[in-house]
């Protein structure tokens, strides 16, 4: 008897109809980029959990504001869903796990907390293409001159042979993800549906930001 070998990554066709989310202002996941997380939090911790025991899918989203009290905030309307593909487990009960981004969605619906954590009922339709690579028609040289002006005046090194050898879309995810861009700029980011037209937000945003730098205001931390 022939027996198939279990799916090890996700398929547009296997993503759920219900979705576990984590609401963090100013964290950003992309498809195929990986973002650790230190779970603390019962509730999380729970979620965490739940999802490793079902389909490993958890969503990333940002809150519009900080929740007030026991009101849950109000949730931006496009996250993304990341697959669990590594965890470990501390001594002091947190849970150290890592996402790999698969695809983005928008939020149908939210449904009622379960274990203290928030679920969504999510639409996937118009993300399917996060399932292809994008090869990224991006102005390189525009990008890494963008770079070097921003971390010269932030006083940031970078490893520019990482940089070089990076494809345009893991270059560009990289940065998006990384670098301190305020909650409404990164949600941008993540909203746009192309590795160029993202490159020429965050190369918007770095100009921008090196010339506040220049005039002598503080760039955003």
């Amino acid at each position: 008897m022939h027996i198939s070998p279990p799916k090890i990554e996700t398929q547009f066709e296997d993503l759920p109809l219900t979705l576990p989310v984590f609401p963090l202002t100013g964290v950003l996941l992309l498809p195929r980029a990986k973002l650790p997380l230190n779970i603390f939090e019962p509730r999380y911790l729970n979620m965490a959990l739940d999802a490793m025991r079902s389909d490993r899918l958890i969503g990333m989203i940002q809150p519009h504001q900080e929740s007030d009290g026991d009101d849950p905030s109000q949730l931006y309307q496009v996250g993304c869903a990341g697959r669990v593909t590594s965890f470990s487990e501390t001594e002091d009960q947190r849970l150290l796990i890592t996402l790999t981004g698969v695809c983005r969605f928008r939020v149908a619906e939210e449904l009622p907390a379960i274990r203290g954590y928030r679920m969504v009922r999510p639409q996937w339709d118009d993300f399917a293409d996060d399932f292809k690579v994008d090869a990224g028609d991006i102005d390189r040289e525009r990008l890494l001159a963008c770079l070097k002006a921003y971390l010269t005046a932030n006083q940031i090194e970078a490893d520019w042979s990482a940089v070089a050898d990076s494809s345009a879309e893991r270059l560009v995810t990289t940065l998006a993800m990384i670098f301190p861009f305020e909650p409404s700029e990164k949600q941008a980011l993540l909203e746009s549906n192309t590795v160029t037209g993202r490159s020429e937000t965050i190369m918007t945003l770095m100009e921008l930001a090196s010339a506040k730098q220049g005039d002598g205001s503080h760039v955003r931390h």
